[in-house]
Protein backbone atom coordinates (compact mmCIF):
# COMPACT_ATOMS: atom_id res chain seq x y z
CA UNK A 1 0.00 0.00 0.00
CA UNK A 2 1.44 3.52 -0.83
CA UNK A 3 2.20 5.78 2.30
CA UNK A 4 2.72 9.49 2.58
CA UNK A 5 6.26 10.27 2.58
CA UNK A 6 5.72 13.53 5.32
CA UNK A 7 6.71 12.86 8.69
CA UNK A 8 5.80 16.07 9.57
CA UNK A 9 1.77 17.07 8.70
CA UNK A 10 2.80 20.73 7.25
CA UNK A 11 5.06 18.66 5.06
CA UNK A 12 2.12 16.75 3.31
CA UNK A 13 1.73 17.61 -0.47
CA UNK A 14 -1.87 17.65 -2.32
CA UNK A 15 -1.43 14.43 -3.56
CA UNK A 16 -0.70 12.49 -0.40
CA UNK A 17 -3.88 14.53 1.23
CA UNK A 18 -6.02 13.26 -1.48
CA UNK A 19 -4.36 9.94 -1.17
CA UNK A 20 -5.46 9.82 2.61
CA UNK A 21 -8.97 11.37 2.09
CA UNK A 22 -9.33 8.58 0.14
CA UNK A 23 -8.68 6.02 2.69
CA UNK A 24 -10.66 8.13 5.26
CA UNK A 25 -13.72 7.88 3.32
CA UNK A 26 -13.81 3.97 2.85
CA UNK A 27 -13.23 4.24 6.73
CA UNK A 28 -15.76 6.70 7.76
CA UNK A 29 -18.65 3.94 4.91
CA UNK A 30 -17.16 1.36 7.53
CA UNK A 31 -18.68 3.05 10.78
CA UNK A 32 -21.32 1.08 10.81
CA UNK A 33 -19.72 -2.31 11.25
CA UNK A 34 -17.36 -1.31 13.55
CA UNK A 35 -20.12 -0.03 15.97
CA UNK A 36 -21.93 -3.22 15.49
CA UNK A 37 -18.82 -5.23 15.91
CA UNK A 38 -18.25 -3.16 19.22
CA UNK A 39 -21.81 -3.37 20.17
CA UNK A 40 -21.24 -7.09 20.21
CA UNK A 41 -18.72 -7.52 22.41
CA UNK A 42 -20.69 -5.92 25.41
CA UNK A 43 -21.64 -8.94 26.84
CA UNK A 44 -19.69 -8.12 29.95
CA UNK A 45 -22.08 -8.16 32.66
CA UNK A 46 -22.76 -4.47 34.44
CA UNK A 47 -21.58 -4.92 37.79
CA UNK A 48 -24.18 -5.29 40.28
CA UNK A 49 -27.13 -5.60 37.28
CA UNK A 50 -28.78 -8.58 36.05
CA UNK A 51 -28.11 -7.72 32.57
CA UNK A 52 -25.00 -7.01 30.46
CA UNK A 53 -24.88 -3.61 28.78
CA UNK A 54 -25.52 -5.05 25.08
CA UNK A 55 -28.74 -6.97 26.80
CA UNK A 56 -29.52 -3.50 28.20
CA UNK A 57 -29.03 -1.78 24.98
CA UNK A 58 -31.36 -4.52 22.66
CA UNK A 59 -33.88 -4.11 25.29
CA UNK A 60 -33.61 -0.16 24.96
CA UNK A 61 -33.95 -0.22 21.30
CA UNK A 62 -36.58 -3.13 21.43
CA UNK A 63 -38.61 -0.84 23.33
CA UNK A 64 -38.52 2.06 21.52
CA UNK A 65 -39.19 -0.10 18.42
CA UNK A 66 -42.32 -1.82 19.99
CA UNK A 67 -43.33 1.77 20.69
CA UNK A 68 -43.12 2.71 17.02
CA UNK A 69 -40.16 5.29 17.38
CA UNK A 70 -38.39 6.35 13.98
CA UNK A 71 -35.64 4.18 12.84
CA UNK A 72 -32.94 6.85 13.93
CA UNK A 73 -34.32 6.72 17.62
CA UNK A 74 -34.61 3.58 17.28
CA UNK A 75 -30.47 3.82 16.56
CA UNK A 76 -30.24 6.02 18.76
CA UNK A 77 -31.87 3.84 21.92
CA UNK A 78 -29.34 0.89 21.03
CA UNK A 79 -26.40 3.24 20.51
CA UNK A 80 -27.24 4.89 23.75
CA UNK A 81 -24.63 4.21 26.10
CA UNK A 82 -21.89 3.04 24.13
CA UNK A 83 -19.88 5.46 26.20
CA UNK A 84 -19.88 3.33 29.22
CA UNK A 85 -16.82 1.17 28.08
CA UNK A 86 -14.24 3.88 27.34
CA UNK A 87 -15.76 7.26 28.74
CA UNK A 88 -17.98 6.26 31.98
CA UNK A 89 -18.08 9.57 33.83
CA UNK A 90 -19.67 11.32 30.60
CA UNK A 91 -20.95 8.36 28.56
CA UNK A 92 -23.94 10.38 27.18
CA UNK A 93 -21.74 12.91 25.47
CA UNK A 94 -19.46 10.06 24.06
CA UNK A 95 -22.47 8.01 22.22
CA UNK A 96 -23.91 11.55 21.21
CA UNK A 97 -20.71 12.62 19.37
CA UNK A 98 -20.43 9.22 17.65
CA UNK A 99 -24.06 9.57 16.31
CA UNK A 100 -23.94 13.66 15.85
CA UNK A 101 -22.98 13.85 12.09
CA UNK A 102 -26.22 11.17 11.46
CA UNK A 103 -28.72 12.38 13.00
CA UNK A 104 -31.21 14.64 13.52
CA UNK A 105 -30.17 17.74 16.41
CA UNK A 106 -33.56 16.40 18.49
CA UNK A 107 -31.70 12.79 19.04
CA UNK A 108 -28.38 14.22 19.35
CA UNK A 109 -29.66 16.18 22.38
CA UNK A 110 -31.36 13.31 23.72
CA UNK A 111 -28.89 11.07 24.00
CA UNK A 112 -26.73 13.63 25.00
CA UNK A 113 -28.63 14.53 27.96
CA UNK A 114 -29.84 11.21 29.00
CA UNK A 115 -27.20 10.67 31.54
CA UNK A 116 -28.86 13.97 33.22
CA UNK A 117 -32.46 12.64 32.91
CA UNK A 118 -31.31 9.34 34.17
CA UNK A 119 -30.28 11.08 37.24
CA UNK A 120 -34.06 11.72 38.43
CA UNK A 121 -34.10 7.83 39.29
CA UNK A 122 -31.33 7.52 41.49
CA UNK A 123 -29.37 10.61 42.31
CA UNK A 124 -31.30 11.45 45.39
CA UNK A 125 -30.16 8.09 46.99
CA UNK A 126 -27.14 8.88 46.29
CA UNK A 127 -27.34 12.56 48.14
CA UNK A 128 -27.10 14.08 44.94
CA UNK A 129 -29.92 15.88 42.84
CA UNK A 130 -32.28 13.87 40.81
CA UNK A 131 -33.87 17.06 39.18
CA UNK A 132 -30.84 17.90 37.40
CA UNK A 133 -32.86 17.57 34.21
CA UNK A 134 -35.41 20.39 35.14
CA UNK A 135 -33.05 22.96 34.44
CA UNK A 136 -33.69 21.86 30.86
CA UNK A 137 -37.65 22.50 31.40
CA UNK A 138 -37.73 25.16 28.58
CA UNK A 139 -35.75 23.49 26.08
CA UNK A 140 -37.86 22.15 23.39
CA UNK A 141 -36.88 18.55 23.76
CA UNK A 142 -37.25 18.58 27.20
CA UNK A 143 -40.36 16.36 27.41
CA UNK A 144 -38.90 13.57 24.55
CA UNK A 145 -35.73 13.27 26.43
CA UNK A 146 -37.82 12.59 29.33
CA UNK A 147 -40.29 10.13 27.73
CA UNK A 148 -36.78 8.38 26.65
CA UNK A 149 -35.85 7.81 29.63
CA UNK A 150 -38.96 6.98 31.06
CA UNK A 151 -40.39 4.24 28.52
CA UNK A 152 -37.20 3.06 27.26
CA UNK A 153 -33.57 3.30 29.22
CA UNK A 154 -34.79 3.36 32.77
CA UNK A 155 -37.31 0.67 32.14
CA UNK A 156 -34.46 -1.98 30.73
CA UNK A 157 -32.86 -4.19 32.88
CA UNK A 158 -35.23 -6.69 32.98
CA UNK A 159 -33.53 -10.34 32.27
CA UNK A 160 -37.13 -11.64 31.72
CA UNK A 161 -37.76 -9.12 28.50
CA UNK A 162 -37.60 -10.69 24.96
CA UNK A 163 -35.24 -8.21 22.90
CA UNK A 164 -34.95 -8.20 19.49
CA UNK A 165 -31.18 -9.31 18.78
CA UNK A 166 -28.37 -7.32 17.26
CA UNK A 167 -28.67 -8.90 13.96
CA UNK A 168 -32.33 -7.17 13.73
CA UNK A 169 -31.28 -3.68 14.34
CA UNK A 170 -28.35 -3.96 11.93
CA UNK A 171 -29.95 -2.47 8.84
CA UNK A 172 -30.97 0.05 10.85
CA UNK A 173 -27.74 1.09 12.08
CA UNK A 174 -26.36 0.90 8.61
CA UNK A 175 -29.10 3.06 7.06
CA UNK A 176 -28.75 5.78 9.49
CA UNK A 177 -24.79 5.45 9.58
CA UNK A 178 -24.73 5.53 5.48
CA UNK A 179 -26.61 9.34 5.98
CA UNK A 180 -24.20 11.87 4.19
CA UNK A 181 -22.45 13.05 7.47
CA UNK A 182 -24.14 16.49 8.61
CA UNK A 183 -27.35 16.46 6.36
CA UNK A 184 -29.56 16.52 8.43
CA UNK A 185 -28.20 19.84 10.46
Amino acid sequence: MKTVNFTEMKDGTKEEYLMLDKHEQNYINRTADRILKFMGGLNATLEGYKITRLEHSLQTATRAFKDKANEEMVVAALLHDIGDELAPLNHSEYAASVLKPYVSDKTHWIVEKHGEFQMYYYAHHLGKNKNQRDKYKDHPYYQDALNFCEKWDQASFDPDYKNMSLEDFTPMVKKIFSRKPYSLL
